[in-house]
């Protein structure tokens, strides 16, 4: 095997049952390069990555490590191989500091030298340009705080191959370019970095090569330089798409909600919202900002009737001139209201479908709970299904499958698509992509722009801010369950937003 090579796969295929996650995948990262996975949903880029950091073991195929062949069982092989894995969502102790996160779990003497630990990881940090305090407890850590302690407890085990699965996915513009230069000096080291994501710009700015998986099979590796958007999305898909998000200008705006100072507590007692007041118009696109855990999900919650509230008002103006105030009404109250509110909440299992009903009985639930008879026509909730499979290509041996069956992608397809068919006045969306490939995606941003077009005032929440700033009309900015601003989508940058998202910035109209 050639040296030059820290990792390499050789005809690795891994099956679930029927299912062929990765078949016959040769893929290679050299020593000190930045290498960026792409794929769709479902492509085979984690379960490929598992195998490497010893969650799954290969059914067939060969690995190797610095030219040697290797097995790897277990993620404790891995380690010892000299790879480790930054997962998605972290795997930390809230209670314990950072320095003990870090170490937790390794093998050594009964009595340990915390001082020791203090001052290595703080060596760590200066080599590499981490800005991390390791006494410092888990709970009181910021999201990137939390993955850079993620990140420093692969290295600190010795890892000369990181892989990074979405490492951005919740990070600020500011807190994302932080994590780039850490993993060029981590490069300069001469570490190997893996990166999954489907950020194709961050692709391009971060990455030395590209390679690209497609149901399950390898596809090909091209230097980053020689790569576009528009070709890395041909080399996902097996054809050109058109990736332009056509939005066009609100006509004849009407006043829907109108939130007046409002604000929430969790049943901890914190606040997670305070005095929050902004407007939503129809044929308008509102999108919602924030790091995670900035009150993004309660306030639509609170809008839909599902999150109690402590003061402040929720406003609703009636196509037919009525007002209406939900914040006095529960969501059973606001459906028998005919209210024509549609959410879809993040929780898509939790909140928005029944598992264990198959794709038709998901589509009655809406009916059910506006009071209509539950044991009625099956036709028109089946054939809703059909039109949403056709139309969203929704991947299920068919209408009659039970949902938990599906991936999740599928499940927000179906979500998504019920909820839409209902034709809201509001249309409240958490992450609607969250979990979808990019043909999905843009089929998702183009529903939403026809609901928009019809009238609807749609409300999206979304975490990737280039796309916000494509699809919105406004964005309302939230920073610690306050409104750190409201600013038109068309002029502002992502940089402005990501400062206004740490609170470093107020900007915009705070009530528009």
């Amino acid at each position: 095997m050639n040296n030059e090579y820290a990792i390499e796969l050789k005809n690795v295929t891994k099956r679930f049952g029927e299912i062929i996650a990765n078949d016959n995948v040769n893929l290679n990262v050299k020593k000190g390069e930045i290498l960026s996975i792409l794929g769709e949903n479902g492509s085979g880029k984690t379960t490929l990555m598992n195998m490497l950091s010893g969650i799954y073991f290969p059914d067939s195929g060969q690995i190797y490590v610095d030219g040697r062949e290797v097995t790897i069982r277990s993620p404790k092989d891995s380690f010892n191989l000299g790879s480790g894995m930054s997962h998605q969502h972290f795997k930390l102790i809230n209670v314990l500091t950072a320095a003990e996160n870090i170490i937790w779990g390794l093998p050594g003497a009964e009595r340990i030298k915390m001082n020791q630990i203090v001052g290595e990881v703080n060596a760590l940090c200066d080599r590499y340009g981490f800005d991390l305090n390791p006494t410092q407890k888990i709970y009181d850590r910021s999201v990137s705080q939390k993955q850079t302690v993620e990140i420093i407890k692969v290295l600190y085990r010795g890892a000369d191959v990181l892989i990074l699965d979405e490492p951005t996915a919740v990070l600020t513009p500011q807190e994302t370019q932080k994590l780039f230069n850490v993993l060029r000096n981590m490069r300069k080291a001469g570490k190997s970095i893996i990166i999954i994501t489907h950020k194709l710009n961050e692709v391009l700015e971060l990455s030395d090569r590209v390679s690209v998986l497609r149901k399950g099979q390898y596809i090909g590796t091209v230097p980053t330089r020689e790569a576009t958007v528009e070709s890395l999305t041909e080399m996902m898909v097996g054809e050109k798409i058109n990736l332009a998000i056509d939005r066009s200008e609100p006509g004849k705006p009407e006043l829907r909600l109108d939130v007046r100072n409002l604000t929430c507590k969790n049943r901890e007692g914190i606040s997670v919202l305070k005095k929050v007041s902004f407007t939503a118009f129809s044929g308008e696109i509102l999108g919602i900002a924030g790091i995670a855990g900035s009150g993004q999900k309660e306030l639509l919650e609170a809008v839909a009737g599902l999150e109690d509230i402590e003061s402040g008002e929720i406003l609703y103006h009636a196509p037919d001139g009525s007002i209406e105030k939900l914040s006095e009404m529960a969501a059973a109250e606001i459906r028998d209201l005919k209210i024509s509110l549609a959410f879809v909440p993040e929780d898509r299992l939790g909140m928005g479908l029944v598992g264990s009903m198959d794709l038709t009985d998901n589509m009655m639930l809406r009916s059910y709970t506006e009071g209509k008879h539950f044991f009625t026509n099956r036709k028109k909730p089946k054939a809703l299904a059909e039109r949403v499979v056709d139309k969203l290509a929704v991947s299920t041996p068919s209408v009659e499958t039970p949902v938990s069956k599906l991936s999740g992608g599928n499940v927000q397809k179906v979500l998504l698509g019920r909820e839409i068919a209902s034709s809201p006045t509001v249309l409240m969306v958490a992450y609607p992509v969250r979990g979808l490939d990019i043909n999905s995606s843009y089929t998702i941003y183009k529903l939403l722009n026809a609901q928009k077009e019809k009238g609807a005032s749609v409300l999206c929440v979304g975490e990737d801010l280039d796309v916000l700033l494509e699809l919105c009309d406004r964005i309302l900015v939230l920073s610690g369950g306050i409104v750190t601003g409201i600013v038109d989508a068309r002029t502002s940058t992502k940089e402005e937003l990501g400062l206004m998202m740490t609170g470093s910035k107020v900007g915009g109209q705070k009530h528009a």
